[in-house]
């Protein structure tokens, strides 16, 4: 099989030292998705950096999506004194930056100056720590992520004098599947597939999709930490290549009225010793018994970790009935309609979570869904019959319909505490209260039109 090109340690030196390469940027994802961190002069890394990694103030888990310090959070506080923490490279991300000639880029862990170990609501230490559990039961996990966006024609800056009204999108209409409507933005959509391929990311394909400028692009199912590391990198690269091209786009899960941005999720589990692990073609289904108990699982713990699937106030507007957003907490065969759908056959056989939107925050949400399955497999949970039929229409248990029931719905669960610990849950219920107050606050254009004049 073709494999992109990775960068190794001894290439990044042999191209610092000649000049190609001068700067690397040392980054790790936030709370809401995105890359955050330094550049570094090529040359300093080598000498100093790559052997002793950098620093960065704690308080960049500790704010909202406006880099406001807020309160509630206990690792970092103005009474803890916004201190820092380590960024401790994991070099096997080590690659050239899409889209950024000259630069590469190295993905990180954080942990404690102290040496007293990570830091653990950080989003990729959440995901470890449910990788570290599948290890334990003998299973690595491997995911993949369908991440969509529309693009505009206006540049970003354009967007935000404009308060994002009246942009134009790429595509007037419907381009699902359409090659003639992917033309339209194929110059910005292949930019994005080569330089992902260059930056070591196994690109699959680009697709229309239903919304008027909306397009997907794929990458490769893979384990589940470079699948989150690259799925972070690729949409600080999308946005970055999309500029370059006078263009915008946005992964908000409803940008309008129309379809949203999803982000659907497979997840599937293999034995440590890479034995297929979900297919059993004994049984219905050709679905092993572990498989069962793991979509048991998820399907159990869907509402109490809605909010790591669905994290902000516009998440919730996706879950419309008939949108191909799903409603009902229900699972079935190849059934776009239900909440999680069992695709594929043998060693690919897998769920499908479709309640992610474009905006869920990759290591939390593939975490969520490992944390529910190996409580499943822990409890030996009974899945229940696939559902027939318009799941829309059934009298199934909801997806939470707002970010307020999904805050509540975390807060309570025992299943949340157990798997990811009373101060992870902690610090992201305090995320969507953060979240909650500030919408709470806000006034709307769409309180604006409805009662300036009329009430």
């Amino acid at each position: 099989m073709t494999t992109p090109p990775r960068l190794t340690v001894e290439e990044l030196k042999a191209d610092i030292v000649a000049g190609t390469i001068d700067t690397v940027i040392v980054a790790f994802t936030d709370m809401q998705g995105r890359l955050q961190g330094k550049r570094l002069h090529g040359h300093y890394f080598l000498d100093h950096a790559l052997a002793h990694g950098t620093e960065g103030c704690n308080y960049l888990l500790a704010v909202d999506v406006d880099m406001n310090t807020v309160g509630g959070y206990a690792i970092s506080s103005w009474e803890r004194g916004y201190g820092d923490m380590m960024f401790d490279l994991d070099l096997s991300t080590l690659r050239r930056t899409p889209g950024q000639p000259g630069s590469a880029m190295v993905q990180c862990d954080l942990s404690w100056l102290d040496g007293s170990g990570p830091v653990r609501p950080s989003p990729r230490s959440v995901l470890k720590a449910q990788v570290d559990a599948a290890a334990e039961l003998g299973f690595v996990a491997l995911a993949g992520t369908e991440l969509e966006f529309i693009v505009f024609e206006d540049t970003y800056e354009q967007a935000w004098d404009g308060r994002y009204q009246g942009l134009t999108p790429a595509n007037r209409y419907n381009v699902d599947y359409s090659i003639l409507g992917g033309s339209r933005v194929e110059p910005l959509l292949r930019d994005i597939r080569n330089e992902m391929y260059a930056a070591g990311a196994t690109v699959e394909s680009a697709k229309g999709e239903c919304n008027h400028g909306q397009h997907e692009i794929g990458f490769l199912y893979d384990d589940v930490l470079r699948t989150c590391d690259v799925h972070a990198v690729y949409k600080n690269a999308a946005k970055e290549i999309a500029a370059a091209h006078g263009k915008s786009l946005t992964f908000m899960a409803k940008y309008d009225a129309l379809e949203g941005n999803s982000c659907h999720v497979h997840l599937s589990l293999r034995g440590s010793d890479g034995a297929i692990s979900f297919a059993d073609s004994a049984r219905e289904g050709g679905r092993s018994e572990l498989f069962d108990h793991f979509l048991a699982g998820m399907q159990a713990t869907l509402r109490e970790f809605t909010c790591f699937y669905a994290p902000n106030i516009n998440s919730y507007k996706r879950f419309q009935s008939g949108s191909f957003a799903p409603t009902a907490v229900a699972w079935g065969t190849d059934n776009r309609t239900c909440a999680l759908r069992v695709v594929g056959h043998g060693a690919g056989l897998r769920v499908e979570n479709r309640v992610p939107g474009g905006d869920m925050n990759p290591y939390l949400g593939v975490a969520a869904m490992l944390a529910g399955g190996l409580h499943g497999i822990r409890e030996r949970l009974e899945l229940e019959p696939a559902f027939e039929g318009n799941a829309y229409a059934s009298d199934r248990e909801r997806v939470p319909g707002t970010l307020a029931q999904a805050r509540d719905l975390l807060a309570g669960s025992q299943v949340a505490r157990a798997a990811f610990g009373e101060d992870v849950v902690a610090h992201y219920v305090n995320h969507a209260d953060v979240e909650l107050a500030a919408f709470n606050a806000a006034v709307t254009d769409w309180e604006r039109i409805r009662g300036f004049e009329r009430l």
